[in-house]
């Protein structure tokens, strides 16, 4: 079988695994809103909203705490492919669901799909990249799950026309056709060298690491071999020590790593992007907009539009700069919303609304929410998005990167699913004040940013112990720019022993 192994259109295709993801976030958002899914499913509200948004969630949450056990053993790639097997039977349950109760399984189940893929793409994108572009390629990843929410949402949005329960069914079962092609399409690509290596396959990861790194596989290239005997040490290192358990993530060692990564994915949920992906139909309801459908659709665009910098200059940028510019103009946005609400709003005198707290003949400040909103999301998208998908796979070694990444997804999901819960009734209870509370986490984002993340850009991902380890302070790598030459180096000798020889 021919093999794809341009590592650009490797960590492309694997991305349609986030896409996945895209689509379940735009799978409630661009519906709820609609009259045939409120009458068909007894005008959900508050709590009931919020289980039916956060049983993805939940499911997600299984997903990613098994994909450190199934990627390590079953590869990263057959794992992806169970998980979109997993997505078409949820995807067909839920076009076919007959009640809450119906739906909530379909979710689940297609949950535990978004889970193994939200973990496992940027581990198999980071692992058969070059260090130069790993950042890159890893967001695509990020710009998958922009482009999967878009497309989801339009294809609701066309869909919200039709007056039967297809309006909601047809959406629901055109998201099988992605997974399907995800499936067939990785038989065509590797394993990951790092894998194939962590699993004693060695001529082979040897063969698809000079593949990946070389126009004609050439095994005896410098550069290839140097990056072997990287992994090939690091791998024999491990086993010496006998250290690939679950006990060695919360080792002395390891465990800041662990704990940041899943902090940095925690953190871009509780960044405030959730309320506006999941429910601005609710928020602009409550400013007063008009066309909701139309006007709701335009952040996904941006959403889009905005991730497209980061795949650019992503490597260039740095990953903290991202993170500790994003997370105070994020803070910004949200507390401007929330006082532009406190000011201009009141109390909502309909009670069978998901909104207890409105603006009423405010059009400057309805439209000042609006403008806010989209910068929000503009901001995320170039800063906290792209990033909190590449970081946690960069910080760990690879004996225990598959079981890290799977904690860190699992904090994002603990996270999706309160929320997800949680904000629907707040939206009732608290009103603006919610936008308050998401953006202080932002303040406590930076702040954990600014002590305890370096700068990984550019760095193999065998020199973290390195990155880590220099006995610095952490914040101390904001101005350290010095890119890494050792592969290089380690290169040059190889080839210096060959001309010696």
């Amino acid at each position: 079988m021919v093999r794809v192994l341009n590592v650009y259109t490797i960590a492309a295709f694997a991305a349609l695994g986030g896409g996945l993801w895209g689509f379940e976030i735009a799978s409630v958002s661009g519906i709820i809103g609609t009259e045939q899914y409120q009458s068909y499913f007894g005008n959900p509200l508050g709590t009931r909203q919020g289980v039916i948004t956060s049983s993805m969630a939940g499911g997600s949450l299984v997903g990613a705490l098994s994909s450190s056990f199934l990627g390590d053993r079953l590869s990263r790639k057959i794992t992806m492919q169970i998980g979109a097997v997993l997505w078409c039977i949820g995807a067909v349950i839920q076009s076919a669901s007959n009640g809450v109760p119906m739906l909530i399984v379909g979710r689940v189940i297609a949950g535990l799909c978004v889970g193994l893929t939200s973990a496992l793409v940027p581990i198999y994108q980071s692992e058969i990249a070059p260090r130069k572009i790993r950042g890159r390629v890893v967001v695509f990843q990020s710009f998958a799950i922009t482009c999967g929410i878009t497309v989801q949402y339009f294809i609701e949005y066309g869909c919200s026309f039709l007056d039967s329960t297809a309006s909601f069914r047809l959406p629901w079962a055109i998201q099988i056709i992605p997974a399907v092609i995800f499936f067939v399409g990785l038989f065509w690509f590797p394993y990951s060298p790092r894998w194939l290596a962590s699993v004693d396959r060695w001529d082979e990861a040897l063969r698809v690491l000079a593949l990946l790194r070389t126009a004609n596989g050439d095994t005896n290239n410098p550069l290839v071999i140097a990056e072997y005997r990287e992994i090939e040490d690091q791998i024999r290192c491990e086993r010496e020590e006998h250290s690939n358990s679950y006990r060695e993530l919360i080792s002395r060692k390891m465990r800041k790593r662990v704990m940041l990564s899943m902090a940095v994915q925690m953190w871009a949920q509780l960044s405030g992007m959730n309320i506006m992906m999941y429910y601005v139909v609710y928020i602009l309801q409550s400013a007063g907009i008009g066309n909701l459908r139309l006007v709701s659709s335009m952040q996904y665009v941006i959403n889009m539009i905005m991730t497209i910098p980061p795949t650019i200059w992503i490597d260039k940028w740095g990953r903290r700069p991202a993170l500790l510019l994003g997370a105070p103009i994020l803070c910004f946005w949200l507390f401007l919303v929330g006082g532009l609400f406190k000011q201009y709003g009141e109390p909502n005198p309909a009670t069978d609304q998901p909104n207890t707290w409105i603006i009423v003949g405010h059009r400057s400040a309805s439209l000042a929410i609006l403008a806010c909103l989209y910068l929000g999301v503009a901001t995320f998208a170039l800063t906290w998005g792209p990033v909190a998908t590449i970081y946690p796979p960069e910080i760990v070694p690879l004996r225990i990167r598959a079981k890290s990444v799977s904690l860190a997804s699992a904090s994002d999901w603990v996270a999706n699913y309160a929320l997800g819960l949680s904000v629907p009734p707040l939206l009732r209870s608290v009103q603006w004040r919610v936008f308050f509370i998401f953006g202080t986490f932002n303040i406590l984002a930076f702040i954990q940013v600014w002590l305890t993340a370096p700068e990984t850009k550019k760095r193999t991902l065998e020199e973290m112990d390195e990155v880590f380890e220099h006995g610095k302070p952490l914040w101390k790598s904001f101005f350290d720019r010095r890119e890494s030459d050792k592969l290089e180096m380690l290169a040059r000798d190889i080839e210096n022993e060959r001309l010696s020889a």
